[in-house]
């Protein structure tokens, strides 16, 4: 099982705008990194490294994972959660499941690994997307697909929040699931940074919901001691708890968490 009680831990999560820590101008949108602390006790202490649009590809080569990398210590855990993104057409972020992607989901395990952390693969949750009967498409399929052969080849434990989401959402079904999403509702002024409609980013009680059952497999396939995890049948959060940033911290945290990346680090394939 991994971890062991002892000196605090960290655990460093990785992704991209579905995971990332929201500053307060994005309002009510929050990733589900931001809330995990929610459900874990101080024993654990949460670096949320996720950022908004990085793929697999751009979080590595732009030394996003070089700066946990120099900052994990022995026993840590590393989260790693892309998917979302990386099906985007942009030359910088883009990977074809099968090819690119794997290999960079490879590098981060076997780094991780080489640095004494645990690696954990999370799939992404899939988007609100329905044909015109209602019933829930399958937008990002083969990037789960994809994860999972690299976590059964490596040997990596994996949290299938992809599978959840299908579930959550055919359960509450087509209009339901606009409240988890980022929807705008009458009495929230809109601004800048949210469109008024949004079936990709969660608000907060999406996000919530999701690090509820990260936090809940984390315990249940014991890759943390179950003592770490709290409060999963607590129901009500207050906007501080949240934690949304400022957005000079929100700011400064994604220009100061890049890292030269070593040459001899670098994914061997052609771009």
């Amino acid at each position: 099982m991994y971890g062991q009680d002892g000196p605090r831990r960290r655990m460093f999560v990785t992704g991209d705008s579905t995971v990332v820590t929201r500053s307060v101008d994005f309002l009510p949108m929050a990733g589900w990194g931001q809330t995990l602390g929610l459900f874990l006790t101080p024993d654990l202490e949460i670096v949320n490294c996720a950022r908004a649009r990085a793929s697999s590809k751009s979080f590595y080569e732009r030394g996003r994972f070089q700066w946990i990398l120099d900052r994990v210590s022995p026993g840590d855990y590393v989260l790693v959660c892309f998917g979302a993104v990386d099906w985007e057409p942009e030359k910088g972020l883009h990977t074809e499941p099968f090819e690119e992607y794997q290999e960079y989901l490879r590098q981060m395990v076997n780094l991780a690994r080489q640095a004494q952390a645990h690696p954990i693969l999370v799939l992404t949750h899939e988007r609100r997307k329905y044909d015109k009967s209602s019933n829930l498409l399958r937008f990002l399929t083969t990037y789960p697909m994809a994860m999972r052969e690299v976590a059964e080849e490596t040997s990596t434990p994996l949290i299938d929040l992809y599978a959840q989401s299908l579930e959550w959402w055919d359960e509450l079904g087509r209009d339901a699931t606009r409240e988890l999403f980022a929807y705008l509702k009458p009495h929230e002024n809109p601004v800048a940074n949210l469109k008024g409609h949004d079936d990709t980013h969660m608000r907060a009680d999406g996000a919530v919901e999701s690090a509820r059952f990260v936090a809940r497999a984390l315990r249940d396939q014991g890759l943390v001691p179950g003592h770490w995890v709290r409060g999963l049948d607590r129901q009500e959060f207050t906007t501080e708890e949240i934690g949304w940033l400022d957005a000079d911290t929100a700011n400064r945290l994604t220009k100061e968490r890049v890292a030269p990346v070593p040459e001899a680090a670098r994914i061997g394939v052609e771009r």
